[in-house]
């Protein structure tokens, strides 16, 4: 009797042990004092983050800090390898007063001279576009890229938060989407899949939805010859660049600070100026598209 009550206790707590997240996370703060988040990323995270102070500043925020670290095109692998070998590959932006700075210039930045910087609240995490839709490339990578987060971020807590790119222009011909069989339904198909997988697997509660955003936006009158780049994947700089910062306020904005886009009056200036019609359905789509990905 007593060795089959111990031998229950061991299943149970054995199954107990396989319920809880191998990836510990944790929540988005809630009305910090100052907000930190850092994007470990590529050119698309730069993309999505460039007018990001500009829409803080016209809300009135003053306590958000932003840094910006990518190498163009790096994926999960190549950031967790620089990591390893002391690479000094990084861009690295930040942005303290609602306006980037360049820290550090492409071929001057190491992983930790991001990473280091601040103790993050939130780190934003995302594959290289060609292969955002295929699996096989975020795992282990994902994984290692997460414990090396872990290990080095002075904020224990600091919340993982995954970026959802988007899928290429339907015009775009780089052997790149051949990945996809030149098909942007089914690229896009492919990035959800992975992004779900990951959610479960990596223990990612908040996504930011830009792609889903985007692939939205590509069904309005808005949409462009390029399906809102300006060259088949990056963000074109005045529809592409606005919709996906409108996107990343209203993912970790609204939930830790309490205000949403809605309503935003930043518009942008020049040549890359939004009109209020265009600037509403942004706003509109971006957050529809974050009560989509809850």
């Amino acid at each position: 009797m007593k060795k089959t009550l111990i031998s229950a206790i061991a299943m149970l707590a054995t199954l107990l042990a396989w319920a809880q997240p191998k990836y510990e996370n944790y929540p988005l703060p809630e009305n910090p004092d100052t907000l930190r988040i850092l994007a470990i990323g590529n050119s698309f995270s730069d993309d999505a983050t460039q007018y990001l102070p500009d829409l803080l500043e016209a809300a009135g925020i003053h306590n958000v800090i932003i840094g910006r670290l990518y190498i163009g095109g790096c994926t999960l692998e190549r950031h967790c390898k620089e990591y390893e070998t002391n690479g000094h590959e990084y861009v690295y932006l930040k942005s303290t007063k609602n306006k980037w700075e360049t820290i550090k210039k492409y071929k001057e930045g190491h992983f930790m001279d991001g990473l280091g910087d601040e103790p993050w609240d939130i780190i934003t995490m995302q594959q290289g576009s060609p292969k955002s839709g295929r699996w096989d490339s975020y795992d282990p990578w994902l994984g290692n890229l997460i414990e090396i987060v872990r290990k080095e971020c002075s904020n224990p807590r600091a919340a993982i938060v995954w970026h959802q790119t988007w899928a290429y222009s339907h015009t775009y011909t780089n052997r790149n989407f051949a990945n996809y069989a030149y098909d942007q339904q089914y690229m896009f198909d492919s990035i959800q899949l992975c992004v779900d997988k990951a959610r479960g697997q990596y223990n990612i509660p908040v996504v930011i939805p830009s792609g889903p955003a985007v692939q939205m936006l590509r069904g309005t009158w808005l949409n462009t010859e390029k399906d809102l780049t300006r060259d088949g994947f990056h963000m074109s700089y005045r529809e592409g660049r606005y919709a996906t910062a409108c996107v990343w306020f209203e993912a970790l904005i609204k939930p830790t600070l309490g205000i949403s886009v809605k309503g935003n009056a930043f518009r942008n200036s020049g040549e890359n100026e939004v009109n209020d019609k265009e600037a509403k359905l942004m706003q509109k789509i971006a957050i529809k598209a974050v009560k989509q990905a809850k």
